[in-house]
């Protein structure tokens, strides 16, 4: 739900880190890749930790049904592991999600960062998330993401499974999970609908139209699907549509899947590492249930 919504509490962000390091809306959108996740990162506090040690990651390209799909793929450097498929915000592939599939990987997965956004342009289509901000930002996505939706989407979930299935580093007898940011959070529940004998678990954080009124609405898809799942809600998100939480708890229960539903904190994108609103103290949780869904799950 990046929206004009959500837009209140970035500005708020804003307005706080002007004030405190003199970085101004407009010099943050400008910023790119590592300088804007420097800036937006806590003041206080140790790094976020990477263990990239051993790792190997590429770009690399597989065909789906609608063309050549590009992806950032990384894990650890000898053995085999479990899969996950990761699907960014709104504002695409780009370098906080190379540092947050990176990390992934260092807890013992093979991760495949998709570009979502491959019909029409490779990535990095932005550089940084406040870039979706601007004008040109927003007038050069949307004829992007008029061309997602769920079956979109879930054609490109079964040639990525495919795509993992028959790479080395890749672990076969275990499931596949995935995880989904903002826009990428009902592309989890696709992904799990779409080929659910291998996607065992899906964790959406601060997604958007979780719930909706049609067919394709990813609550109505639960029970076609052999996921566990985890829905990490913001605060903001929860504060307009406060009855989703529920409907999606007895969506899981009716389907006879597992599911995790919280309300966590932190406003809409904190999860993301060049989002104004990043909350590390909130991230790290969402990022331990995350890794416990895993480990349940896979």
């Amino acid at each position: 739900m990046c929206d004009d919504f959500t837009r209140e509490q970035e500005d708020a962000a804003l307005a706080r880190m002007e004030s405190m390091r003199g970085i101004s809306r407009r010099q943050f959108a400008a910023l790119g890749g590592a300088a804007a996740i420097a800036a937006c990162a806590p003041a206080e506090g140790e790094a976020l930790t990477i263990a990239d040690a051993g790792m190997v990651e590429k770009t690399v390209n597989f065909e789906t049904a609608d063309g050549t799909a590009d992806a950032f793929f990384v894990h650890p450097g000898s053995g085999t592991f479990p899969a996950v498929i990761l699907w960014p915000d709104i504002a695409g592939l780009r370098e906080a999600y190379h540092m947050m599939a990176k990390r992934l990987a260092g807890a013992g997965f093979a991760v495949l960062a998709i570009n979502q956004y491959y019909r029409s342009a490779k990535a990095p289509v932005l550089g940084s998330f406040m870039e979706w901000r601007t004008e040109e930002g927003r007038a050069k996505l949307a004829p992007m993401i008029e061309q997602l939706g769920p079956d979109p989407v879930m054609r490109d979930a079964k040639a990525a499974v495919a795509f993992l299935d028959a790479q080395a580093a890749v672990d076969t007898s275990m499931g596949i999970g995935s995880c989904g940011y903002c826009m990428g959070g009902p592309f989890t529940v696709f992904t799990a609908a779409a080929v659910p004998e291998r996607v065992k678990a899906a964790a959406s954080f601060h997604g958007g139209g979780l719930v909706r009124d049609n067919a394709q609405s990813p609550h109505k898809l639960l029970d076609q699907t052999k996921a566990h799942y985890l829905f990490a809600i913001a605060q903001n998100d929860d504060a307009r549509s406060p009855d989703d939480k529920q409907v999606l708890k007895d969506a899981a229960t009716a389907a006879g899947v597992m599911a995790e539903v919280e309300v966590y904190a932190a406003d809409h994108g904190w999860c993301t590492l060049d989002s104004p609103v990043y909350d590390k103290g909130e991230a790290e949780r969402a990022w331990g249930r995350m890794l416990k869904l895993y480990e349940d799950a896979l």
